[in-house]
């Protein structure tokens, strides 16, 4: 119920105030008969009244009252009217409420402590104001409020401003603590003297490492040699040099997230709080957390600037758990790794000292600790050197860490043992175990962190660590190395020049170390690290299964797959190199592959961009190179399988047929390194590869025809549909599963398919040598495979080879590659076809250099008239305009009539005509 301020001597006064208002709380209990009024702001009951418990307490919005869901939209309720209806007389009794019961007694406690705490609020919120006279006012109002919640909501808020100085804190906080104590015990609220006694506490704890730290007198030195840190830190000294310079480029960093940031009063408190033992824990939920504390305290220790033992003593006072403190200061060392490798030895020297006194503190080891068994303190050691991404720093430390458990252990060992044998334990070998981890770790590391060439892919650097290596399986070594090959754009061949340089010899001329020479070297001794895991196999399949995963995303990069490809050919296990190759096959590419086949078929002809792009994805130029790695991926298959079946036959030439891959060759075991196998996680692309069935040759086969018709195809972009090449078993047959026994094309093909193929493949050769006279291309799909390719297609699609051959030569000196042609010859078989076929060429040759060339010579007009008649009219027959290369020299013609007239027998019915030709040759061609 809401009650307006009566009108008084406040609205006649000459600067009116706004009305007052104050909300009171009326309960109505049925069952004691009792009407009660609370005032709502802390105030107490302000009255009761006995009314029976046959009462309806109702409001303006009550329903009986004539207010309904339509009548009040829009109708402020006046929360005043409130009333009680006696249902037994039918009274309506009103309550009316005097403003003034509000209001505060003058002489309440909790009214005045109210007011002194918005007095403290205002005090905390003031600017300008010195330290002594903040520190006096918020003494003097602390110790005036009385309300035991009101003064701990003050001294918090105080404890919180981040203005105050850190003595100004202590100060009030220890005189409030002081007053307590002062009282009776039962005067005293035990909530509040307990937060204010931890409170004092955790600011005494701050101001006295915050004075160790600044002293810069007190620093000491540790007399212990540490023959065993400094032989460890030399053998791996050239390792954190190259680390070092990688770790410390230039970065993007925030001014608030630095460590040399000094830690607030006010953070500190946040950080920490006090344990039911009366000791102090750390409170920190966030890694940075645990950062900032442990350099507050223990970097200036590890520096060398403040006294170690000074420091240790007084954590170890205040009550705080050693292993909170060990975590404190391995999150600091590890977060300072950039620092710590400018002075290795000097910050290794202040760890151990530092690892040692913690040791020494009451509840770090156990006293009754088995040297036998593993210690729950170094093992919280190695798990945090085990889960840490900073390689160096984590290795510092293991070294650190293992020579003060050796120390430990012998210390502990029976005399008799220790003077005759050296005392061993597990926990020894899991820390020679974990060192050696770690220092394969950071030559990975370093070797990931290496920048990548300018205008490469890039990406982020990967971290790693033992913990991340061990959970990436037996695979997970190979596959970072991978992503880093990736990355820097290694070629193939020269990785495989990097991977087999453990077993060459250093070139001693090459003295001078370039970078890529650095990082050759590091790769080839991270895999002497990794023998297993990082084998040429291993790492190949790896590199392979990376490059088609990046085409996957990107598959305009068509040499993303063309390298995946070349990394397939790199591996020599032929089980692997099966297996890798079925699952790219079936991952990757049979869809895409697939797609481009039925997309052919419809359009007829090698399709534009447009359409390649809309139903496969990628443009017309990254399809032809999508196909030509389609007919070598399928090539290696068909190999492979030869292999494992033990055939000798070239791939084009098999004359077994093996229905599936017949594995006489043991397959080979997946191994990791002594010190990895502990190594669990998803299984490798090796594993998955070996897990694979071996594949129907046939099938095989029949894919790799059609790849290669398409191929083909886009690159002379030519008209054809490829699947109609093939009868309904070929067609039924395309895009199922390698593994699977299909039923395959045999016998006899129908004619008109074997001369829709015959056709197609003349066109290919047809394209060919037009595309290699053009000009001097380095394109390498315009190579001289092409030739040979069309042979070994034919043999397969039932084509003539002698048709192909002679196609082929034919061609050749229509286009003026008389040399091209006369080496093509040697392999034509019908020599009399051939022969009448050039003798035409011929005679178009010398039509167009004697009746058709604007050039014409008096000799060659004399020579005209002096032919015969029926060779002048054969010549006047010819049309020049059939051949792409009319203007052929002399010489050529010559020797072109001559090899005629050679492969020509005497009883052949042109063999007159072609001496004929010769003579008249022979007649243009000037003496020399």
């Amino acid at each position: 119920m809401q009650i307006a301020e009566e009108r008084g001597i406040r609205e006649v006064s000459s600067s009116p105030t706004p009305k007052r208002h104050a909300l009171f709380l009326i309960i109505y209990a049925p069952r004691r008969g009792i009407l009660e009024v609370w005032a709502m702001q802390r105030g107490p009951r302000v009255g009761a009244f006995n009314v029976g418990k046959h009462c309806r307490l109702l409001y303006a919005g009550y329903r009986l009252m004539g207010v309904n869901s339509v009548t009040s939209q829009g109708w402020q309720l006046h929360t005043q009217q409130v009333c009680l209806l006696d249902s037994t007389n039918g009274a309506l009794r009103t309550v009316n409420i005097p403003f003034h019961l509000a209001l505060s007694d003058k002489k309440s406690e909790r009214a005045k402590d109210m007011h002194l705490s918005k007095k403290f609020t205002a005090l905390l919120k003031s600017r300008d104001l010195e330290p002594d006279v903040l520190e006096n006012e918020a003494k003097s109002l602390l110790l005036d409020i009385k309300h035991p919640a009101v003064k701990k909501q003050a001294l918090e808020s105080l404890l919180s401003h981040r203005s105050a100085p850190v003595s100004c804190l202590a100060n009030i906080t220890n005189t409030l603590y002081e007053s307590f104590k002062n009282q009776d015990a039962d005067e005293v609220d035990e909530t509040l003297f307990q937060f204010c006694s931890s409170r004092l506490k955790l600011l005494r704890l701050f101001c006295d490492i915050q004075n160790l730290n600044s002293c810069t007198d007190s620093t000491e030195s540790s007399f212990e040699t540490l023959e065993d840190i400094h032989q460890d830190l030399s053998r791996v000294a050239s390792i954190l040099q190259r680390y070092a310079q990688l770790h410390t480029r230039p970065s993007v960093s925030f001014a608030q997230d630095s460590p040399d940031l000094p830690m607030s009063a006010q953070a500190f408190l946040c950080h920490m709080e006090s344990s039911e033992e009366g000791g102090l824990t750390v409170s920190c939920k966030e890694e940075s957390e645990w950062n900032r504390l442990g350099n507050f305290f223990f970097w200036s220790s590890l520096c060398g600037k403040s006294s170690i033992s000074k420091v240790c003593e007084t954590l170890e006072q205040v009550g705080i758990p050693p292993q909170q403190l060990l975590s404190l200061l391995l999150s600091m060392w590890l977060k300072r790794e950039k620092e710590i490798l400018q002075k290795p030895k000097e910050t290794v020297q202040n760890l151990h000292t530092l690892l040692v006194t913690l040791s020494n503190m009451k509840g770090a080891v156990d006293e009754a600790w088995d040297t036998q068994s593993v210690s729950p303190w170094w093992q919280q050691v190695r798990n945090t050197c085990v889960q840490s991404h900073n390689a160096a720093a984590a290795l510092l430390a293991a070294f650190v860490a293992h020579h003060a458990t050796k120390t430990f252990i012998t210390s502990r060992a029976d005399s008799k043992l220790q003077s005759e044998w050296e005392a061993v334990s597990l926990e020894l070998e899991q820390w020679l175990v974990c060192v050696r981890q770690l220092e394969d770790v950071l030559v990975l590391q370093t070797l990931l962190l290496l920048p990548p060439p300018q205008g490469t892919t890039g990406g982020a650097v990967a971290q790693c660590s033992i913990k991340t290596l061990l959970e990436g399986g037996a695979g997970g070594v190979a596959d970072s190395v991978s992503k880093w090959v990736f990355r820097h754009d290694l070629a193939p061949e020269r990785l495989k020049d990097i991977v087999y340089f453990n077993d060459a010899e250093t070139d001693p001329e090459s003295k001078e170390k370039k970078s890529e020479e650095k990082t050759e070297e590091l790769l080839v001794a991270l895999c002497k690290r990794f023998p297993n895991s990082l084998s040429p196999d291993l790492l190949f399949a790896h590199c392979c299964w990376e490059y088609v995963v990046q085409w996957n995303k990107d598959p305009e990069e068509g040499r993303y797959l063309s390298w995946a490809v070349e990394h397939l050919k790199q591996i020599s296990n032929p089980h692997i190199q099966l297996g890798i190759s079925v699952m790219m096959w079936s991952t990757f590419i049979v869809k895409r592959f697939s797609s481009t086949s039925f997309l052919m078929e419809k359009v007829g002809k090698a399709p534009k961009d447009r359409l390649c792009r809309r139903d496969v994805g990628m443009g017309d130029r990254a399809l032809t190179s999508f196909l030509g790695s389609c007919v070598q991926l399928l090539q290696i298959l068909m190999e492979v399988t030869g292999q494992l079946v033990k055939n000798e036959y070239h791939l084009s030439f098999l004359k077994y047929f093996a229905d599936s891959a017949v594995d006489e060759e043991a397959a080979p075991e997946v191994s990791v390194e002594e010190v990895w196998s502990g190594a669990e996680g998803p299984v490798s692309i090796a594993e998955l590869a070996l897990e694979q069935r071996g594949v129907h040759y046939p099938l095989v086969q029949h894919h790799c025809l059609l790849a290669s018709l398409l191929h083909a195809a886009m690159t002379f972009s030519l008209k054809v549909k490829p699947l109609s090449l093939f009868d309904s078993k070929g067609k039924n047959a395309f895009f199922r599963d390698l593994t699977s026994i299909q039923l395959m094309p045999n016998g006899d093909m129908d004619p008109a398919i074997v001369s829709l193929r015959q056709d197609f493949l003349l066109r290919v050769l047809t394209s060919w040598v037009q595309a290699i006279d053009t000009s001097v291309t380095s394109d390498p799909t315009m190579g001289d495979c092409w030739p040979s390719l069309c042979l070994d297609l034919a043999s397969l699609l039932q084509v003539n080879l002698d048709i192909l051959r002679r196609h082929l030569v034919y061609e050749l000196y229509n286009q003026g590659l008389d040399v091209r042609g006369e080496q093509a010859m040697l392999e034509v078989e019908d020599k009399d076809v051939l022969g009448s076929q050039l003798l035409v060429l011929t005679g178009q040759r010398l039509s167009f250099s004697l009746l058709h060339s604007q050039s014409q010579t008096p000799p060659s007009m004399e020579l005209l008239a002096r032919l015969p008649p029926t060779l002048c009219t054969w010549l006047k027959a010819m049309d020049p305009s059939e051949l792409r290369s009319p203007a052929a020299l002399l010489s050529q013609n010559h020797r072109l009539i001559s090899r005629v007239t050679e492969i020509l027998p005497e009883n052949h019915a042109q063999y007159g005509l072609a001496l004929q030709l010769l003579e008249a040759v022979e007649a243009l061609t000037p003496d020399d």
